[in-house]
């Protein structure tokens, strides 16, 4: 299970291409491109994508454990991946994500900004299906997960487009929306499927619900505090390369990144650290961290601060170092 298998590489183009590509169906990915949203292209774009990512992540990561198809059998596949091997494979959750986030990031801004719309359409048909691609190259599915990944997450997208609106403006003015953000997250968590062993699927899904559950209470704070998202022109900043130079772009990119990635590791050692003491375990104990009790709060808590400064205290630096 846990052996790689020796491979030889016959076209590295397609080998370096389909790596690439399933990276971005991963948390590197969604740690950088969405905060960039928020940070320079609009708030609202951003907004949308993080509700419709969390939804979709989440009833695939619980499809895939409740419907337990297994992945491709190895042989005669050659797995390039060896963490998600554990996980069961229907649907896929890289090409969920991927058309979820190509979809929405195209549906929420072909109506706010000029640019055409077959180029827009071809752009995320071609990011979804290289991710979709990539999951075969590397071994990790079959067609039918990638197709019913793709399906799901269509269908999910087209049922959630007529209230995106609606949730959008319930998360950012209801007085309930800190509290409803961080509870029916962790409710879902603690009540994930229980398998008969370990997978990391409850651990991603934590995470991103985390992540999501920070970014939504930053959405609301910002939105009662500091600039209201219905009446302030300057709170959505439009696209980059239009309004500001590539310089402060990635000035801003690059500050909120290191801010990020320096909140995720100081947070990892806090909240193991006291999880921990609370559980008389040592922090190296990859079993006990593994436990119900420990990995729900550590992953929860770690990501919803992540998502709550990319969303709050990024800004607020950004702003005070001139970036704005």
């Amino acid at each position: 299970q846990g052996c790689t298998q020796k491979y030889i590489v016959k076209n590295y183009f397609y080998y370096y291409l389909f790596k690439f590509s399933a990276a971005l169906g991963e948390e590197i990915f969604y740690i950088t491109f969405l905060p960039f949203t928020y940070w320079n292209i609009d708030h609202s774009v951003s907004r949308r994508m993080i509700i419709v990512w969390s939804i979709v992540m989440y009833i695939g990561q619980v499809s895939k454990d409740i419907l337990k198809w297994p992945r491709p059998l190895s042989p005669p596949v050659v797995k390039l991946e060896m963490r998600a091997n554990a996980e069961y494979g229907m649907p896929s959750t890289h090409a969920m994500a991927a058309t979820a986030i190509s979809f929405s990031f195209f549906i929420a801004t072909t109506n706010q900004y000029k640019y055409p719309f077959e180029l827009g359409l071809v752009a995320a048909f071609v990011f979804s299906t290289l991710v979709c691609l990539s999951r075969l190259y590397t071994g990790m599915h079959t067609v039918l997960d990638v197709i019913g990944g793709a399906l799901i997450s269509a269908v999910l997208l087209m049922l959630l487009y007529p209230a995106w609106d609606t949730i959008d403006h319930l998360l950012l003015t209801s007085p309930f929306c800190p509290l409803f953000s961080m509870a029916v997250p962790l409710v879902l968590c603690y009540n994930y499927p229980k398998l008969d062993y370990y997978s990391p699927t409850r651990g991603d899904t934590t995470t991103i619900l985390g992540a999501a559950a920070g970014a939504t209470v930053g959405f609301w704070l910002n939105n009662q505090y500091a600039a209201p998202a219905y009446t302030s022109e300057s709170f959505q900043p439009g696209f980059p390369l239009v309004t500001s130079t590539m310089v402060f772009v990635l000035a801003r990119f690059f500050v909120g990144i290191l801010v990020v990635l320096l909140t995720r590791w100081v947070m990892k050692i806090v909240v193991l650290g006291a999880l921990g003491y609370r559980y008389k375990f040592p922090i190296r104990d990859l079993e006990a961290r593994r436990r119900l009790e420990v990995e729900v709060p550590y992953k929860f808590v770690t990501y919803s601060s992540v998502g709550f400064t990319a969303t709050v205290i990024v800004p607020l630096l950004h702003e005070l170092l001139g970036l704005m």
